[in-house]
């Protein structure tokens, strides 16, 4: 027994246990892949619906400092009601079976959610959610199949910068997120575009990642993200982004009580390359 639960111990380290996610769509502040790459829907007028289709590629899927997957595509469809109610679905594919990690992302679909209300003109608050399914997830390997995670968001513009402090909660893996998002956009009048950057710092402490595991197994780790994305509007409903980013987990280690801690291999650094087109209507 002792044997079984070292190896599940360490096979989950190696596969990157942190099934907490890829859609961070509960800020307004950050888009739908880990590099900054998604365009936003279009803004519907006040008190209507309107729903935006966004096919993407992306050379890496980054997940909170893990890599999840290499070349994948991450098709998502939103309907957003003005600019308040945010509903939709996220998937992330990997291109080939090269392009796979064990016991992840084949492929992820999470519906996700959000609702945001003024305080005043600077700062909203924007409670969310989003529900992350692994269909193929190996459980006798001691991955979920799904979980789910509410989340907490203030976003709080000053001269043009957008700062989002976001708390998030996994109920299943029992793991709290606290993340820090920041945005910033320069105008570039000649193309009738703009630069938009973005930076994300977080922490994250879990004491559930593998299930199955008795005693619990403890997870935990930090990251960091900095990238730019440059939308092209090809017509008023369509909107093409290029993006880059670089993204990195470091001090990230799993444990189980009584066993030393084990470095997660899938914490790295990796540059992220993205194209995405959406369509709004």
């Amino acid at each position: 027994m002792k044997k079984k639960i070292v190896a599940l111990l360490l096979g989950a380290c190696t596969a990157g246990v942190l099934a907490i996610h890829a859609q961070t769509a509960t800020t307004t502040t950050t888009t739908t892949t880990p590099a900054p790459a998604a365009a936003a829907p279009a803004p519907a007028t006040p008190d209507s619906w309107s729903v935006t289709l966004t096919p993407s590629y992306v050379s890496s899927y980054m997940f909170r400092g893990s890599l999840l997957g290499k070349n994948s595509w991450e098709p998502s469809v939103e309907a957003d009601y003005g600019s308040s109610i945010k509903i939709g679905v996220w998937n992330n594919e990997p291109i080939s079976n090269s392009d796979k990690v064990h016991g992840q992302s084949d492929p992820e679909i999470d519906p996700y959610g959000s609702y945001t209300f003024s305080v005043n003109d600077a700062l909203t608050i924007q409670p969310g959610f989003t529900w992350y399914n692994y269909p193929k997830a190996p459980t006798n390997e001691g991955f979920y199949k799904a979980t789910f995670e509410p989340s907490i968001a203030a976003n709080y513009t000053i001269s043009g910068v957008t700062l989002s402090p976001t708390f998030y909660y996994d109920v299943i893996l029992r793991a709290a997120t606290y993340e820090l998002d920041g945005a910033y956009s320069v105008p570039i009048k000649d193309i009738s575009s703009s630069l938009n950057f973005a930076a994300k710092l977080g922490t994250y402490y879990g004491t559930d990642e593998v299930k199955g595991s008795n005693p619990n197994t403890q997870a935990w780790g930090n990251y960091w993200l900095a990238g730019v994305t440059l939308p092209f509007q090809i017509s008023k409903p369509a909107v093409l982004s290029i993006g880059y980013a670089y993204t990195e987990g470091f001090d990230a280690y799993i444990k189980q009580p009584g066993s030393p801690k084990a470095k997660n291999t899938e914490a790295v650094g990796r540059n992220v390359l993205s194209v995405s087109f959406a369509w709004t209507f």
